[in-house]
């Protein structure tokens, strides 16, 4: 990956800093629900006050489709992040652009923070309008980006503005880039993907890039009854996409080629349904009864999962073995997270975490703590797993 710029590369001294953060958090009558978003952007916010910055906060929340939606208004935000701040006073603007907002950013002092009023109540800025971009623009002197998580998309405050401003990445998102390197950038080999979810149709991308860049895949969750369903094993009334036969046989060929060894479920745990008490056993995968269903990886499987992970010296991990959220089909998620975890407790492996329902199960599993990073970013995690080029980064290389 190539060098970008870092908050360490300016002189931000009483300078009009525009931060592009994720603030899209979830809110309830009116409060914050989640503040984990909020939370993670304050080293980079603390590390400007010291600097003598003047902050002012660019943000998105909800879809309002380039039009001003009261109800997706960030002035919530204000009080979840002056409480972040330790009740400090932040500014809000009622526009992210024109004289009031500039009227705003005139008034700031160094190490005073700004929030603007959503990006998104403008169509400019998801059509990534070089107009809009430079009416940002004109409220700053230099421009950061701290929101890996919008990445991914083209915007006007992801990819535009920064051509037309000073650019550097903001410590989250100078975190979140220097652990993906390690993770499959150059990482330490042996390199273990561990990839679970629903549907092998929403991971092609993913699962095509993995078999040429790690040394092991493991297979798990719905995905896993498909591959097993492409070998000729019985899967019984288990999620299955069947029309993915071919596609999966071509994954595993390529495996083979590349020389990654894949690792799907030698045995599983079957019930009749999805619900809590349900009737519960562990079989063979090639003994899956025809009335059951397969709604987690089995203890043998969970054990060779661990077992292969001492062999490893990097982990990317994207989704669940098996139906963690309803027990007790958390099981193998819940033993091979925490095997990982204390592998990378005693130095042993980088574990690098994050998409969909995977911060959730590792929560779950009492690991959010002890792994080497988890990613909060979603899409754009899944997208750099998928070996894609992310706009919002691509430009801080370009403009370095």
């Amino acid at each position: 990956m190539s060098q970008f710029k870092t908050i360490d590369n300016f002189d931000l001294s009483g300078k009009r800093v525009l931060v592009r953060v994720d603030f899209n958090v979830p809110v309830v009558d009116g409060k914050i629900s989640d503040n984990s978003r909020i939370v993670r952007v304050i080293p980079t916010l603390k590390d400007l006050k010291a600097k003598g910055a003047k902050i002012i906060l660019m943000a998105h929340f909800g879809r309002p489709k380039g039009k001003a939606v009261p109800e997706m208004t960030l002035l919530p935000v204000v009080a979840g992040l002056s409480e972040a701040l330790g009740g400090e006073k932040i500014s809000f603007a009622p526009d992210c652009i024109g004289s009031e907002a500039a009227a705003k950013v005139e008034a700031l002092g160094e190490g005073e923070i700004l929030l603007l009023e959503n990006l998104r109540f403008h169509a400019g800025e998801e059509a990534n309008d070089p107009a809009f971009a430079a009416e940002l623009a004109k409220l700053g002197d230099l421009y950061i980006n701290d929101a890996f998580s919008a990445a991914h998309r083209a915007h006007a405050s992801t990819e535009a503005l920064a051509r037309l401003l000073p650019a550097a990445a903001g410590r989250l998102m100078q975190m979140e880039l220097e652990h993906l390197e390690q993770a499959l950038g150059h990482p330490k080999r042996p390199v273990a993907a561990l990839v679970g979810g629903a549907k092998v149709s929403t991971k092609l991308d993913l699962l095509g890039n993995l078999v040429g860049k790690v040394d092991v895949l493991v297979i798990g969750g719905g995905m896993a009854n498909t591959f097993l369903n492409a070998q000729g094993i019985a899967v019984g009334r288990s999620l299955c996409e069947h029309e993915m036969a071919d596609t999966a046989r071509t994954i595993l060929e390529e495996a083979e080629k590349r020389g990654c060894k894949v690792i799907l479920p030698s045995d599983v745990v079957v019930a009749t349904g999805l619900s809590a008490g349900v009737a519960t056993s562990v079989v063979a995968a090639t003994a899956v009864p025809e009335n059951q269903m397969i709604l987690d990886a089995g203890p043998a499987s969970a054990q060779e999962i661990a077992a292969e992970l001492k062999n490893c010296k990097t982990l990317v991990w994207n989704g669940p073995l098996g139906c963690f959220e309803t027990k007790p089909f958390d099981q193998a998620t819940n033993q091979v997270a925490q095997a990982a975890a204390a592998l990378t407790k005693s130095g042993h492996l980088l574990t690098v975490a994050g998409g969909g329902d995977t911060v959730s199960a590792l929560i779950h599993a009492g690991v959010e703590q002890d792994f080497s990073y988890i990613s909060t970013a979603g899409g754009a995690f899944l997208e750099w797993l998928e070996g894609k080029t992310l706009p919002g980064v691509q430009v801080l290389q370009d403009v370095a």
